[in-house]
């Protein structure tokens, strides 16, 4: 992987696998790495399209040379502002300083905000249905934006019907010797991929469908993304799995419950929750205490599956701390089509099941399952009943969409 490696005739992938960093964005864990994916085209005009995280520019830039072997370069274009995009870009300056920068007409100023100096006539500005002439390839431009910045776009190479996509079709994960779809087992890279869509994109589902709808008039060969798996054999699976993301429609029959406990009670209620739907015949539940799981991961299984319980101890009136940021998140992308039951502890005057309500209240694409559960102190045995009441009705919701 530390070579430059060819994906089609004077095209190679020049990325970076990053399995240092710990956080991307400096919140979300990458226990598995993420690549910065960068392309390189050597025509009568050499072009790169995207570059990567400054912290991996060294290596960027040693391979980037190689794959030059002795050529100037012309142009790098750059689809995306975001730092871990276009932070390298410095570094490419530095090289070449004669680089001519692509980019659209809100990609400038953003660029410039991020200190990134050459002089105004080196940058090219180009709009949706522009052609870049690099002899025998020729790049086209669609805009894509909120998807998810305002400036982003996708380049498309006319000639061998590539589209080097952006953040759209990205994930996360270090690519383990296989740069290529079929060259890997998918399986070890989807979950990493719906944590990625889900956490990054997910709150931009309108203008995702909008870009694929724009997106697939094109003849596609191959999607080249800026993270993650390149797609050249199943790109109908790729596009399918970000459709289905973008409009929040849920991959499988199962149940995600997730709860915030101090002293355990609500926790104890969770498996109550979690023992019943299986025994209903929900076979796939994930039962996340919220203090201890990344939210990122949490968010991800969401996306995954149509049931959604969570539940709250009340925490000075209002909803556990490791709980609300959910809360807000979830608010905050709109989440929709699926069940959701809610359930939660107490001692005097309530607040955790009563913020899960209010944010219920607030999602009109969202359907309560059976009524709220409040349990004063310790689960009793009328407690354990009408949590596995609610289990019941959100197995029987799931079990009659099969």
């Amino acid at each position: 992987m530390y070579c430059c490696t060819g994906i089609a005739k004077d095209i190679s992938w020049i990325g970076v696998n990053d399995r240092k960093t710990e956080r991307f964005e400096n919140y979300m864990p990458l226990p598995f790495g993420v690549s910065y994916n960068s392309y390189l085209i050597k025509d009568e005009k050499t072009c790169v399209i995207d570059a990567v995280e400054f912290g991996s520019a060294s290596l960027y830039i040693e391979k980037l040379l190689l794959g030059l072997d002795g050529k100037d370069l012309d142009y790098i274009i750059i689809n995306h502002v975001e730092p871990d995009h276009s932070s390298g870009l410095k570094d490419i300056l530095r090289v070449f300083p004669n680089v001519k920068v692509v980019g659209n007409a809100k990609t400038l100023g953003m660029l410039r905000a991020f200190n990134m100096e050459f002089p105004d006539e080196n940058f090219v500005t180009v709009k949706e249905g522009d052609i870049l002439d690099l002899g025998n390839h020729k790049l086209t431009f669609a805009m894509i934006p909120m998807v998810h910045w305002p400036e982003s776009m996708v380049t498309y190479d006319t000639t061998d019907k590539i589209l080097f996509s952006n953040d759209a079709f990205g994930g996360f994960g270090a690519l383990d010797g296989g740069i290529f779809d079929d060259e890997v087992n998918f399986d070890f890279y989807i979950d990493e991929m719906r944590r990625y869509y889900s956490n990054i994109v997910g709150k931009y589902g309108v203008q995702v469908t909008a870009a694929i709808k724009k997106l697939g008039g094109l003849e596609i060969k191959m999607i080249c993304p800026s993270h993650g798996l390149i797609w050249r054999t199943d790109i109908a699976r790729v596009i399918s799995l970000y459709s289905t993301w973008a409009q929040l429609q849920p991959e499988k029959e199962g149940v995600v419950i997730v709860y915030g406990s101090m002293y355990g009670n609500t926790a104890k209620m969770a498996e109550i929750l979690g023992r019943e739907l299986n025994a209903q015949g929900i076979t796939e539940v994930k039962i996340y205490d919220a203090s201890k799981t990344d939210h990122s991961f949490i968010i991800a299984e969401i996306w995954k599956y149509k049931g959604l319980i969570i539940g709250s101890c009340a925490h000075n009136n209002s909803v556990y701390p490791k709980v609300q940021p959910l809360l807000h998140k979830l608010e905050n992308y709109g989440l929709k089509n699926r069940y959701l039951g809610i359930f939660g502890t107490m001692m005097w005057s309530g607040g955790g099941v009563r913020g899960i309500e209010a944010f219920a209240e607030k999602l009109k694409g969202i359907e309560v399952i059976g009524e709220a559960v409040e349990v004063k102190g310790t689960p009793k045995a009328e407690d354990r009943a009408r949590l596995e009441a609610v289990a019941q009705e959100m197995a029987a919701k799931l079990i009659a969409e099969r």
